[in-house]
């Protein structure tokens, strides 16, 4: 028998929309039919006059657990979730201890025991832990993720060549690779000159990240890719610049995908003196102009994905008037649909385009297609229903993730998701999470169908090379 049927919305898919009944049955979308027209249910939930898309899915947040559960875990930060419409998170590595082997990877997969939505988890490409690549593999880690420039936890940026040996290794899996693409050496040596000539305002964050810290590190990364056939995501695209060498690349035939995230579309340098060390974030907010050139790529497809870079902080840890001690990043899961769907509402995106950008690109890019990114008969029912005439504001008081600090406080938006269904459950309804539902995420390793491999230069890889010497 079907468990639940969705009536009278409008299903919005990224290349259009129609008046449809979605039938549930267990994880699955079980039909799509005229409304009234395919029979009894369970529960029979009324949504007209609302629009129903799939749940966005977030390739990029730090639940920073294990380790530093006083700023989140993966209770807080799922359920932050399930209240902003998103369904899929994947969770990045640089926790205490970083996911750099199959022990740490399994620390974190006993974590994520309590989530709510399902979520991947990266796997950490770093100096010291090429030889555990494999085994995160076989381990199911989802992804993997490389800081080619510091960030929270200081990891260590890999050596090119570090770098190199890496991609070949993950190219012949298929599983994507995300960058954190700043050039650490130069950034290093700019804030330490910074620094000791006192210069503290927060605006010296940008001046120490110039964009040709991205430029040069997303043009590296993608002649890695190139050579290896390896797959790369490029995380927080924050400038104008590295857009040249991401379209390149993709035109070149490279396997590269990019994000980016709600700061960098909706702040830019003229909020430093309003926001002060709040606004600080890796990659830092830049110009207006960069800015415009990120919402246009974001609209022509050179910017695939919308993500949040999730990353709370306690207020004492974000507000210090020394921009260098002040920690980078804020929350954002919770707060990226009202904020993206209120420029749906102002008609600078349609909302087909949306879900696009925040649910299939990432669906096909991470191999969680055709299962999740859609509204389709067999696929899972991650669903968000929306108000799209819902007025809030954004309140990091009232904000479910333990971090409670936000550069858009007070923002007024128009549109949010009303309910949350994960696989066929409500997590969140009525704007309110359901209780109970801790537990219900599941690890997406089982359903992950990424394209086949094809690495390239495999005579020249390491592996091969040492394996004819052995």
């Amino acid at each position: 028998m079907t468990d639940l049927i969705l009536t009278g919305g409008t299903i919005v898919h990224e290349n259009g929309r129609e008046t449809a009944d979605i039938a549930i049955t267990g994880d699955l979308i079980s039909a799509i039919g005229a409304p009234g027209s395919l029979g009894n249910a369970g529960e029979i939930v009324d949504v007209t006059g609302h629009h129903i898309i799939p749940g966005a899915i977030d390739m990029h947040v730090h639940f920073r657990e294990p380790g530093y559960t006083h700023k989140e875990d993966w209770g807080t930060g799922t359920q932050a979730a399930a209240m902003g419409g998103v369904t899929t998170v994947f969770e990045m590595p640089n926790t205490h201890p970083p996911t750099r082997s199959v022990v740490e990877f399994q620390k974190k997969q006993d974590c994520a025991k309590k989530a709510c939505v399902d979520f991947g988890i990266y796997g950490l490409l770093a100096e010291d832990n090429i030889d555990e690549i494999d085994g995160l593999i076989a381990a199911g880690a989802n992804a993997f993720k490389c800081f080619m420039g510091n960030t929270f936890g200081n990891l260590p940026s890999p050596s090119t060549g570090a770098m190199l040996e890496g991609f070949e290794k993950i190219a012949a899996s298929g599983l994507r690779i995300s960058l954190h693409a700043e050039t650490a050496s130069i950034m290093a040596w700019r804030q330490a000159k910074l620094e000791a000539a006192g210069l503290n305002d927060p605006l010296y964050h940008i001046a120490a990240r110039p964009e040709v810290v991205a430029i040069e590190a997303v043009a590296r990364a993608a002649i890695l890719a190139e050579w290896t056939g390896a797959r790369i995501h490029v995380l927080h695209i924050s400038s104008a610049g590295e857009l040249r060498p991401l379209a390149e690349a993709k035109a070149r035939g490279v396997d590269v995908t990019g994000e980016t995230c709600p700061c960098y579309l909706f702040l830019d340098s003229r909020d430093y003196d309003r926001l002060g060390s709040i606004i600080r974030v890796n990659p830092p907010v830049r110009e207006e102009k960069d800015s415009i050139a990120i919402w246009d790529a974001l609209q022509t497809g050179i910017v695939d994905m919308i993500a949040t870079d999730h990353a709370p902080h306690t207020p004492e840890e974000k507000k210090n008037d020394v921009i260098w001690q002040a920690d980078c990043g804020f929350p954002g899961v919770e707060t990226q649909m009202p904020l993206m769907l209120s420029e749906v509402a102002a008609g600078r995106m349609t909302l087909e385009h949306y879900v696009k950008i925040s649910s299939a690109n990432p669906a096909r890019a991470f191999g969680l297609w055709p299962m999740k990114g859609r509204l389709a008969v067999g696929a899972h029912a991650d669903i968000a229903v929306l108000d799209l005439a819902r007025k809030e504001a954004v309140q990091a008081a009232r904000l479910h993730s333990r971090g409670k600090v936000t550069p858009f406080e007070g923002r007024e938006t128009i549109g949010a998701p009303v309910h949350t269904l994960v696989r066929g459950q409500f997590v969140q309804r009525d704007r309110a999470l359901v209780s109970d539902m801790a537990g219900h995420g599941r690890q997406v390793t089982a359903i992950q169908n990424m394209p086949e491999a094809k690495p390239v230069n495999t005579d020249m890889t390491l592996a091969h090379l040492l394996g004819d010497t052995a």
